[in-house]
Formats: structure tokens, C-alpha cells, sequence
């Protein structure tokens, strides 16, 4: 089998509705409002917390990154919060520098404070784009270019991540430090780059070859390709690449997905953002043969949704794995695609109506599913955070 069926559910027989999405991403603003307590910030689930203290805030799955998914639509005009959100980036700062998010139970990487999604880059970069701006750029370039110091070379502790920001950074400012900044580790990480074109992770107590977004290929892809890299580099990057994901495709009948790794056994495959065809196609749609990002989306459209274990989120949910739709849609102009992707939505949102709202992260809770709700709304396929920062 290409995935496990046990860990998916059947599509809701709930058609696209715009007016529901639009309340529902309304309720889900207004229920973010109602619970976020100063001093406490959001109450963290379980699974997200983890062994780290809270309340969370990193970019991840903590305040960080409720703070910027309201940012964001607020700005595109789908929801009005009600909170001082430069305020609340600025105690989600404050909480993390009182209490790190770093587990005691399991080896972190070198630097793992400066990682973007779950350490204090993310979190200075949201304080940043509202309102800290001057005050912050010293600590903003201190923890990229500590990055360059991890062995984690993947987006959420690693060198990845920190190209991220500063190419953020420099597109809002047009300061050549930024540039600077995101040169001087781009060059770190493409000297770690192998001699086949994948990069080993070194990751909680563990070496590998990750293929995906969050600790693989296509997220180092993606970081590299969004800055100045130079042609001869740009053109050897996505010729390896898309190698690469040729010679690690599992193929049948058309239907397409890939291990977690170079080394992953077909036992494992998984079929999620994070690990398998959704975030395959999702971040190497630009180089990606069409016959395999057609074959991925199918595959996650005939395998339905992620059950409620996963749940509705972006990273490991029904939401991530709409954006492979998206993805498609942008790539064939095949309206199926789009159909399929507001299918999804319909579905994300039933899974928040039946667990209940009060999951506050952008990557595994309900703020993560009110921006994918917008982009089917818009036909828009931009990966929150990945694909910008609008």
C-alpha cells in the first residue's frame, strides 16, 4: 500500500459552502480573541506541548504563530481580532526568553534557540513585523547567523529556516544586511549539501536524509531557491532534486508517494504535509514532472482525509494536505483541483466542529485551518509562511 488506510477517513458529503468558510474563519478569529488570557497566552494542547514549559509561543504550534496567522487575516480582510497583537507578539517574546522551548528528554541540536519555527527567530520575526522593528534587528541577525552552527539542516531548528527569515526580512526592508545575512548562510548550507544533492540531518539523536518539507529536500530546496543563489548553483539544485524525487517515487497505477527519508522502508510511508506526496507537491511543484505531482495529489484525494488523530492542521492534517490541491490547480488550471482542495476545507472545518474549538497553533490548530479556508476562498496556493508572508 502507498499509505495506511486505518489513518484516514471518508470526505465529507458536505459541499463547498464560501459563506460557511467565511463565518467559520470568523469564529475561530473570535474564539482566539475570547481565550487568549495576558500573562497566559493560549492554553496549549497536549500533543503540542509536549515535555516543553507553557504556555507555547514559539512559531510552530505557540502564540508566535496564532499572533501572525490573526496578522495575516486581519490584513487580507477576513476576520477584525480584537488584540493588541504587537502586544501579545511582545509577551510571546518575553515568554520564551523566561522559559525556552527546548525538551529535557530528548538531544536537542546545536543552536536549536535560533530555529524558525520553534525557537526565537520566529518569534523576534513576528515581534518584529509588528511593531519592534529597529530594537530587534541585532538579535534578529544574532540568531541567523548562529544557525549556521546547528547540524539540523532543516527548516525548523536548522540553517533552512533562518535563510527563510532573512530573505522575509530583506523583501519587507530592502536592507542589504538581510542579504548579507542570508548569503552568508546559504553558503553554510550548501557546503553541507552531499555530493548527490540531499543533505544529512542530524536530529534528535538520529542521522538521515530527510525528503520533506519540515526536515528534508524540498524545504532546503525551497529556502535556497527564494534568494540570490547563483546560476550555476540554482540550475545543479533543481536538476538533483528533481532527480532525487524521481529515483525515490513509489509508484503504482499512476498514484504517486515517497518515504520520509532516503533510508525509510515502503513500510513507512506516510501521507501528510510533513512526511509523503502532500508536502512533496506542495514545495517542489516548480520542478516536480507533472506526471508525479498529478499522481501525489491523486493519491491524497483518493486516500481522504487524515482521521481525527491528525486532525484538521496544516502540518499532519486535512488542511496540509488541501494545499497539494491548491498546488495542482495552480500548476494545470484543472478546476477539479480547486473543487477538491474546498472539499477538503468542508472537512477541515467539520473536524474542528466535532472536536471543539481551542486547538491554538498555526501549524496543528484551528488559525492553521482559517488560512487555508482563505486561500480556497481566493484560489490562492501559498503555503503559510513557505510560500510568504501575506
Amino acid at each position: 500500500m502507498l499509505y495506511a488506510p486505518e489513518a484516514h477517513e471518508a470526505l465529507t458529503e458536505r459541499p463547498w459552502d464560501e459563506g460557511r468558510a467565511r463565518d467559520e474563519i470568523a469564529r475561530i478569529v473570535s474564539d482566539a480573541d475570547e481565550t487568549y488570557a495576558p500573562g497566559e497566552l493560549w492554553p496549549a494542547d497536549e500533543w503540542d506541548a509536549w515535555d516543553v514549559p507553557t504556555p507555547l509561543s514559539s512559531l510552530y504550534c505557540g502564540a508566535a504563530g496564532v499572533v501572525w496567522a490573526l496578522d495575516a487575516l486581519r490584513r487580507r480582510g477576513f476576520a477584525e481580532t480584537r488584540l493588541d497583537l504587537a502586544a501579545v507578539a511582545g509577551q510571546a517574546l518575553q515568554q520564551w526568553r523566561a522559559a525556552p522551548e527546548l525538551s529535557a528528554s530528548t538531544p536537542m541540536p546545536v543552536a536549536a534557540e535560533s530555529g524558525l519555527l520553534s525557537g526565537e527567530t520566529g518569534i523576534l520575526l513576528v515581534a518584529w513585523r509588528l511593531g519592534g522593528r529597529g530594537e530587534l534587528e541585532d538579535e534578529l541577525e544574532r540568531r541567523i547567523l548562529e544557525s549556521r552552527a546547528s547540524a539540523a539542516d532543516e527548516l525548523m531548528w536548522g540553517t533552512p529556516g533562518a535563510l527563510v527569515a532573512a530573505q522575509a526580512l530583506l523583501g519587507w526592508t530592502g536592507d542589504e544586511r538581510w542579504a548579507n545575512a542570508w548569503s552568508q548562510t546559504a553558503e553554510v548550507l550548501w557546503q553541507r549539501r552531499s555530493a548527490d544533492g540531499i543533505w544529512t540531518q542530524d536530529l534528535f539523536g538520529s542521522q538521515f536524509r530527510g525528503l520533506g518539507p519540515v526536515h528534508g529536500l524540498v524545504g532546503n530546496v525551497l529556502a535556497l531557491l527564494a534568494g540570490e543563489l547563483a546560476p550555476e548553483r540554482r540550475s545543479a539544485l533543481l536538476h538533483d532534486a528533481r532527480s532525487i524525487l524521481e529515483r525515490t517515487a513509489v509508484v503504482e497505477g499512476g498514484l504517486v508517494n515517497w518515504p520520509p527519508s532516503v533510508e525509510s522502508s515502503r513500510e513507512k510511508l506516510r501521507l501528510q504535509w510533513c512526511h509523503g506526496a502532500p508536502g512533496i507537491v506542495v514545495c517542489a511543484t516548480r520542478y516536480l514532472p507533472e506526471e508525479l505531482l498529478v499522481g501525489g495529489a491523486e493519491l491524497t484525494w483518493q486516500a481522504g482525509p487524515p482521521g481525527m488523530e491528525k486532525g484538521s492542521g496544516l502540518c499532519h492534517g486535512t488542511a496540509g494536505n488541501g494545499y497539494a490541491f491548491l498546488k495542482a490547480f495552480e500548476q494545470t488550471g484543472d478546476e477539479r483541483w480547486l473543487d477538491r482542495a474546498r472539499r477538503f476545507c468542508m472537512h477541515a472545518l467539520e473536524q474542528i466542529e466535532r472536536r471543539g474549538h481551542g486547538r491554538y497553533s498555526l501549524f496543528t490548530g484551528d488559525v492553521g485551518v482559517a488560512l487555508y479556508a482563505a486561500d480556497c476562498l481566493e484560489a490562492r496556493a501559498a503555503y503559510p509562511i513557505l510560500d510568504g508572508w501575506g
